[in-house]
Order: C-alpha cells, then sequence, then structure tokens
C-alpha cells in the first residue's frame, strides 16, 4: 500500500512591519496561528502537534512549551526547530512525519516574530548568534556578519564564473516586479531596475543595499494534516518529498564555498518525491542576497555548475515569466521575518498551488520546489509540494 503523503490545510501570513508597534512575538505567533487554523477548518482543540522556529526577542527558554502555553494548546508532540533560514521547511518536513507516522493528526508550524534591532548590529547582538569557535578565532578579525560571509561568496562565484553584478541585480529587480502584486510585502510601492540596484549604497563589495534581506517584524503559519477536515473547502497541497543537509556552521569551514548543501538537500527531496527538476513548475528559493538563488538554481539540479547567472539573465522569473520564482517578492521585497523568513516561501507556494494567488497567479501549478537556506549557506532544508492527487 502507497503511503499517503501529508497535507497542509491551512496557512495564514501577517503583513511584515517594519516598527512591531509594541507587539511581542508571542502575540503575533498567536494571531498567525489562529488564522491558520481557520484556514485549515479546525478548532484549536484539533491541533496535537506543534513545531516553532526560535525567538528574538523572548527567551528561547522551554519556547516550545511557552507557546504552547500562550496558546492553550496541549500538543502530543512539540519541538523548537533551529536551522536558520531553513527552519521553517524543517518544521513542515518534521510535521510531515509526525503525521505520516500517526503521531499527529494535525501539526501546527509556527514562525516569526518581533525582530530586535540589537541583533548583528551591536558586538552583543553578534555574539549572541555566533558559535563559540566563531567567537574565539573569528570575532577578533571584526567580522561584520552575514553580510561578510555572503559577499565571499557572490565575489567568488565572479571569479570562477563569470557571474556579473547585472545578473545578480536582475534577480532583485524581478522578485519587485513580484511583488508589486502582493499587497503584504514590505517593498511593493515601486518597481526597481538594475541601475537602481547597482547605484545603491555598496555595503560589502560586490553586494549593495537592495541585494541585501531586510530583517523585520511578522509571523506565519502552516498547519499539516493527516487529512483535510470536511469543512476544508481549500485545494489540499501534499508534502511530496523532503531532504536536509549540512556540511559546516562557519563559513570558515565549508568545504567550497560557492557549493552549497542543497546539492544534498534537493537530490533527497527530489528523490522521496520520485520527482526531477524538470518537473517543477513553480519555485521559491530563500534568496537573503541574489547569489543564494543563483548557488541553489546550480545545485539543485536547474542548471549546471556555474551557468546560474546567465540562467537568471536569460529567463524571466516574474509571475508571468517562462520560469516562475519568489512570486510573493521573496525576503528581498516581502522582508525577512525575525531571525529568518522561510516560511513566506512555503505560504506562497500553498497559495499557487492552490490557485489563490490572485494578480501574480502562475498559468502551470502543479508541482513546486522550495528551499530554505541557514547560516552562511550552511544548512539546507528543500520541500518539494503538490497539489493533492485526490482533489
Amino acid at each position: 500500500m502507497t503511503k499517503k503523503p501529508a497535507l497542509i490545510t491551512g496557512i495564514s501570513e501577517l503583513a511584515p512591519q517594519k516598527n512591531p508597534a509594541g507587539q511581542r512575538t508571542l502575540a503575533l505567533l498567536a494571531q498567525a496561528a489562529r488564522l491558520a487554523i481557520e484556514d485549515a477548518a479546525l478548532q484549536k482543540r484539533d491541533i496535537d502537534g506543534l513545531l516553532v522556529t526560535p525567538p528574538s526577542e523572548d527567551s528561547a527558554f522551554m519556547w516550545p512549551a511557552q507557546v504552547a502555553e500562550y496558546l492553550g494548546l496541549a500538543p502530543a508532540f512539540l519541538n523548537m526547530v533551529e536551522l536558520g533560514g531553513a527552519s521553517a521547511a524543517g518544521a513542515v518536513a518534521r510535521a510531515a512525519m509526525l503525521v505520516e507516522r500517526g503521531i499527529c493528526e494535525n501539526c501546527l508550524c509556527l514562525s516569526g516574530g518581533v525582530w530586535d534591532s540589537q541583533v548583528f548590529n551591536t558586538l552583543q547582538g553578534k555574539m549572541s548568534v555566533m558559535s563559540q569557535a566563531e567567537i574565539d578565532y573569528e570575532l577578533p578579525y571584526l567580522p561584520m556578519g552575514f553580510n561578510t560571509g555572503y559577499a565571499l561568496i557572490a565575489r567568488r562565484h565572479m571569479q570562477l564564473y563569470g557571474t556579473t553584478p547585472e545578473q545578480m541585480a536582475k534577480i532583485a529587480v524581478d522578485q519587485r516586479f513580484n511583488a508589486l502584486q502582493n499587497p503584504l510585502a514590505l517593498f511593493n510601492q515601486a518597481p526597481l531596475t538594475i541601475e537602481e540596484v547597482l547605484q545603491s549604497p555598496l555595503i560589502t563589495d560586490p553586494l549593495h543595499l537592495l541585494e541585501i534581506v531586510r530583517p523585520c517584524s511578522g509571523a506565519a503559519a502552516a498547519v499539516v494534516s493527516r487529512s483535510k477536515s470536511e469543512a476544508n473547502t481549500h485545494t489540499a497541497v501534499s508534502v511530496l518529498g523532503w531532504g536536509e543537509a549540512c556540511t559546516h556552521n562557519s563559513i570558515v569551514y565549508a568545504p567550497e564555498i560557492t557549493i552549497s548543501p542543497v546539492k544534498q538537500s534537493a537530490r533527497r527531496a527530489f528523490a522521496m518525491a520520485g520527482l526531477k527538476p524538470a518537473d517543477i513548475e513553480l519555485l521559491s528559493l530563500y534568496d537573503c542576497y541574489p547569489i543564494t538563488v543563483i548557488i541553489t538554481l546550480e545545485d539543485a539540479g536547474f542548471c549546471a555548475k556555474g551557468e546560474g547567472g546567465c540562467f537568471v539573465a536569460d529567463n524571466d522569473l516574474t509571475y508571468r515569466g517562462d520560469f516562475p520564482c519568489n512570486t510573493h517578492g521573496g525576503q528581498l521585497s516581502m522582508g525577512q521575518a525575525s531571525f529568518a523568513g522561510g516560511m513566506s516561501h512555503i505560504i506562497e507556494v500553498v497559495r499557487q498551488l492552490r490557485g489563490e494567488a490572485g494578480e501574480r497567479q502562475v498559468a502551470r501549478n502543479r508541482l513546486a520546489f522550495v528551499n530554505g537556506n541557514g547560516g552562511v549557506m550552511s544548512t539546507e532544508s528543500s520541500l518539494i509540494l503538490g497539489r493533492a492527487e485526490d482533489e
């Protein structure tokens, strides 16, 4: 008997905010949880699994229990998934395992919180997200944080493969086009041009301001279920495959900085789903920086190694294009909620597969690939999602 895949039956997403206006992380998560449970046509009592990503402003001590208590849940299974930007995809993968094994019927995956502006902007903030090895052996040389790591990756890719600033900037431009049709996006007021991206301030060579993700406050949630409620009128979305991989924590120990562990995580996800990159019609790729998208396209198998720059230049990545990618605007235009905004990539794919994306709805919406990226391309979590076959 063929195993029935887990279903994403409910979703929600709050509009990202630059200023949280006094709200706290638990309050944001509660809003997102309520909306996702309602979207799944369930009651709070139906939720028996809880997976949360780490908070940025509250104590993480027994964080899943804090969230469960605040929401009034009594889950049979709860956990915190801490994979950086891969956390949301990792949470959905774990939820799928829980419901497929019969441990939970309906698992709530929560991500987001209030952005603490001190994180990454002060020495103490930097140290709070660094390993002891990084503090002992890297901090004395005054690293600038994630910008520095991704700048090194981008420059190395340019040196090895001839990738150009214009090619990287085009990703931000195409994603801004998508964001213009997304009322939730943080930056949806005006289009971008490649020239505007490259004329924005150079922050860490070769990264410009408009190529760097904007942390913000927000929250999103997904309900992963064994089956869909009879009252649920949405098209269910199947979790067909998933895969994870990690090759390092600090970029200092990366085997090769232009090769991401998505090479392994995507391969595992495609193998589980029994599919290949050519089958995919929609992509939602973690985009803290454009170079992340380029390397993910290469290592996940959508183009050959070193051809990512030419690939994004030659293909239309907008929702109207031949290769739609990050149709919600990606994090570059949507904003990155709390430590990592990877849940927004999952929410957008579910909307698209349901046929509920409005003006930015893609024409082909049967199968999608989602990828979450943690750290400096150190931990990857990949998902293959598709419309449920019985609908």
